[in-house]
């Protein structure tokens, strides 16, 4: 309910704005639907190929979006990972002003604040919707938005892959033996954890991995889940296909804008692109769950072999996830503010996730043929 009155809210703030703009009287009597608002065209740097249409789509839902509800008066053009900078430059481009908006995932950036990683996903942390419910209704966004202030930025969720894999191996992962010395691409608290049991971590835009992955540069790579793993040929470089992603249970995706543009937009237009946003965040985690399933049948049907991380990875990687935690928050006072909320949101929606969902779900794995 709070959603939809949300969106109508914002759409009526808009119409409201215009028609009072456009019956604020004056010598200048042409009007359109969004009255005399001024003319903008935005640049949004991303962090994706543009051949990933589910995950670059999302930038492209906000600059449509945007576009259909100011009749074509402010326009945003998204660019691909490299077109203006490389993927996980988006975050110094919004803020150096090289580009007005970007489309990214925060936790590339953990490097500046670490904090920045609970507006993404860590590991064995929210699913999708706990992190909508955080974002949206638990402090979250505010806690977030506060971080990106300190780089001159304002953010809003603006997409979700919904679990994502566990990557891919070239060779089988039976233990945490079989993890030292292996080079993986994976980012975020992700990578810290792998780090911490022994793996080479590297960092990689999405269009680097393929290559990185069959010239051997890397033994192992995640990326998102069986639809953009697919469209990337990852399957072509290596064989096993590992489950749970425990480090992405439900991973959001941000438009980051520049504060001082942000500033000089009418009110409309930001009603506008934060009512986009919303949308692209909703529809990419619909999108995603309606393509995977099929997705990675033609993977498995094609050759792949799907594996589960052993119950001894798992355990050592969630007891390497709170040490990292802990560190961090003993380190850095906005990591543990931000650690402490989130930490308490999560205690509550997990308990009431254990006594409805998980059970609902649990008795249909083993009804459901």
């Amino acid at each position: 309910m709070k959603r939809r009155k949300f969106l109508e809210n914002t759409a009526l703030g808009a119409a409201t704005t215009a028609a009072l703009v456009g019956c604020s009287g004056g010598t200048n009597t042409q009007t359109t639907s969004t009255g005399d608002l001024p003319t903008l065209r935005w640049k949004m740097a991303t962090s994706w190929p543009q051949s990933l249409d589910t995950i670059f789509g999302g930038a492209q839902t906000i600059c449509q979006r945007v576009s259909d509800m100011t009749d074509g008066r402010f326009t945003i053009k998204p660019f691909a990972a490299g077109e203006i900078v490389p993927g996980t430059q988006v975050l110094d481009a919004v803020q150096g002003g090289t580009v007005e908006c970007g489309h990214t995932a925060s936790y590339y950036y953990i490097g500046k604040n670490p904090a920045l990683a609970f507006a993404t996903s860590v590991p064995f942390g929210l699913s999708a919707q706990q992190q909508n419910a955080w974002l949206y209704h638990g402090g979250g966004l505010e806690a977030i938005q506060k971080i990106y202030s300190d780089f001159g930025i304002i953010n809003f969720p603006a997409g979700n892959t919904g679990t994502q894999m566990g990557g891919w191996f070239k060779r089988e992962i039976k233990s945490l033996a079989d993890l030292k010395g292996l080079k993986m691409r994976i980012p975020g608290l992700g990578g810290k954890v792998m780090d911490s049991l022994g793996v080479n971590v590297q960092v990689l835009p999405g269009n680097e991995i393929f290559l990185a992955l069959e010239r051997g540069a890397i033994d192992a790579a995640e990326w998102v889940g069986p639809y953009d793993d697919q469209k990337l040929g990852l399957n072509k470089a290596a064989k096993f296909y590992y489950n749970p992603g425990w480090w992405e249970p439900g991973p959001t995706l941000d438009a980051l804008v520049n504060q001082e543009a942000w500033d000089k937009l009418p009110k409309a237009y930001q009603e506008i692109f934060k009512t986009a946003a919303f949308e692209a965040n909703i529809n990419m985690l619909a999108k995603y769950d309606a393509l995977n399933g099929k997705a990675l049948k033609e993977l498995v049907d094609s050759g792949t072999q799907l594996a589960t991380y052993s119950q001894e990875i798992l355990i050592a990687a969630q007891k390497a996830t709170v040490e990292l935690f802990e560190e961090n928050a003993g380190k850095d006072a906005s990591f543990k503010e931000v650690y402490q909320q989130w930490q308490k949101f999560r205690e509550e929606v997990s308990q009431w996730y254990q006594i409805n969902q998980l059970k609902l779900a649990e008795f249909m794995s083993k009804t459901d043929k």
